[in-house]
């Protein structure tokens, strides 16, 4: 098993010393809530974005980024990741300015309740209540779901409430190293459950804060990989990273969803770790080329003039 690039083992042991020891020495998730809370965070001046503005969607909390193109954009919905039970639209705020300003799209940023409090199915319930909202609001341009490990599970559950729930129409799924598979039982759990930042007790202690009873972990809109149908949604790409322990669910979801027709772009950075991809990271070239090649694919897949494909 070869390791990370110098540079990219220094960016994951910083990421670690910056991170508490979830599922092992720190389950309680009052304590986990205020150790985030007191950690100092770094001063960081925001990416401008022409208008920026929280708003309600139907009860649930959403942060729309206009980035000003012309008043009929697409709209990107976007879930964070934090295995459903960490980070909200500070955490992802950064990204989210960066992601609209990348493709043209209004980007609606989701605050959906998060787990234990809140365990499955409200995450994908307030997600999907925030879709229709996003799609009645600005009904203009196309639409796509997008979203970061536990986000990028909610991204694709959407897509499958809303072919069985009779619309909105999307237009695409961007699925950025998703979190699909409860049984955590694929190669890259074991090979890189330790040390690459995402650990395998996160793991463990994110599913079951998120999935209450046992049929939970084969329902298609929490475990996406265990047998769900996937015909007729709408064309994915799908990120992975060499050292990340969720690299085998997106590779096998990848190949799911080809084998059932649906269009895919792969894209996996043998050189990358969970998370890089919405990290302001620096220097990493294969970093810039990956957000460069994600926002790239939403702005070809948003275009207004491309046919719909459904």
């Amino acid at each position: 098993m070869t390791e990370p690039a110098p540079e990219v083992q220094a960016l994951i042991d910083l990421a670690d010393a910056h991170f508490p020891p979830l599922g092992t020495e720190m389950t309680d998730i009052t304590e986990v809530r205020a150790f985030f809370a007191a950690r100092q965070k770094p001063v960081v001046t925001p990416l401008p974005v022409a208008h920026v503005e929280d708003a309600d969607a139907d009860g649930v909390p959403v942060r729309v980024y206009d980035p000003g193109v012309h008043e009929n954009a697409p709209v990107i919905l976007y879930c964070h990741g934090g295995g459903f039970v960490l980070c909200d639209l500070e955490s992802h705020d950064g990204f989210c300015r960066a992601l609209a300003r990348g493709t043209g799209a209004r980007v609606v940023a989701v605050d959906y309740r998060r787990a234990p409090e809140h365990p499955f199915p409200a995450a994908p319930e307030d997600a999907y209540t925030a879709l229709l909202w996003a799609a009645r609001t600005f009904p203009g341009g196309r639409v796509a779901v997008a979203g970061d490990s536990a986000g990028g599970n909610l991204a694709t559950v959407l897509a499958l409430l809303a072919r069985d729930r009779g619309g909105p129409g999307i237009a695409c799924q961007a699925l950025y190293y998703p979190m699909l598979d409860p049984t955590r039982s694929r190669p890259s759990h074991r090979e890189h459950g330790r040390g690459r930042f995402l650990t395998s007790d996160h793991l463990r202690w994110y599913w079951d804060a998120y999935l209450r009873e046992p049929a939970d972990r084969t329902d298609p809109r929490a475990a996406p990989l265990a047998g769900a149908d996937l015909s007729g949604l709408p064309p994915a790409q799908v990120v992975t990273a060499g050292f990340d322990p969720l690299r085998d669910d997106g590779l096998a979801y990848a190949e799911a969803l080809t084998a059932a027709g649906v269009p895919v772009a792969a894209h996996h950075y043998a050189g990358m770790f969970h998370g890089f991809l919405t990290m302001a990271v620096d220097g990493l070239p294969e970093a810039a080329e990956a957000r460069a090649t994600a926002f790239g694919f939403l702005r070809t897949a948003l275009d207004r003039t491309a046919l719909d494909p459904h």
